[in-house]
């Protein structure tokens, strides 16, 4: 079977890869198959710049068509942050709930009208040397003043879509997937990823 290496190690984004792509008949692995590569630096000051890293590095490594994200919570109020530092926005080695805990400190008493935020995700798709296609989904919403859901992960409790009255958190997976970031750049990617694998 065909093979594809998406660059995390994060399990919770793997399956919601797996998800997404589970009828493009093809192997994703994931990182923790490579243990050799160690942990990739993710230093860039862009999404797209991390992206482009991971995919590098990983299909240096591997040999093998690569699949890398970089995704973000981006808050208006906030002049966008936190932005590319939203999986360690709480400092180094930050829990999703130090995360979501500081997020909602620096907007404590800001109106709802001025909480609108959007998740963006960057993909990153690698299959050769000299070419690489990158695409980009957004979801829209506003940071709600307290958690509610125990479904997802990272910002998702705190995060309203537009047109919701339920955060990602209290959604299903399904339901999730039908209008994330991630899903929305899966959506656009999709197209690069058939062309590769038909013409393997």
């Amino acid at each position: 079977m065909k093979q594809l290496v998406l660059a995390t190690n994060n399990k919770h984004k793997a399956g919601e890869f797996q998800s997404l792509m589970s009828d493009l008949g093809v192997e994703i692995l994931t990182l923790d198959q490579f243990p050799q590569i160690g942990e990739i630096v993710e230093d860039a000051d862009t999404l797209e710049g991390n992206a482009e890293k991971k995919a590098a590095e990983v299909f240096r490594a591997t040999h093998l068509p690569t699949l890398a994200d970089d995704s973000g919570l981006e808050v208006h109020y906030l002049n966008m942050e936190p932005g590319v530092f939203s999986s360690r926005y709480a400092g180094p080695g930050a829990t999703y709930a130090d995360n979501c805990n500081k997020l909602l400190v620096n907007l404590r008493g800001v109106p709802p009208r001025r909480r609108a935020a959007r998740f963006r995700c960057v993909l990153c798709f690698l299959a050769r040397d000299d070419g690489r296609s990158v695409e980009e989904g957004v979801c829209r919403g506003v940071i709600i003043e307290s958690p509610r859901g125990n479904n997802g992960f990272g910002y998702d409790p705190i995060f309203l879509p537009d047109g919701s009255s339920r955060t990602l958190a209290e959604m299903s997976s399904i339901e999730k997937n039908s209008l994330s970031h991630r899903a929305g750049a899966v959506r656009l990617i999709r197209p690069h990823l058939i062309s590769y694998f038909q013409t393997k």
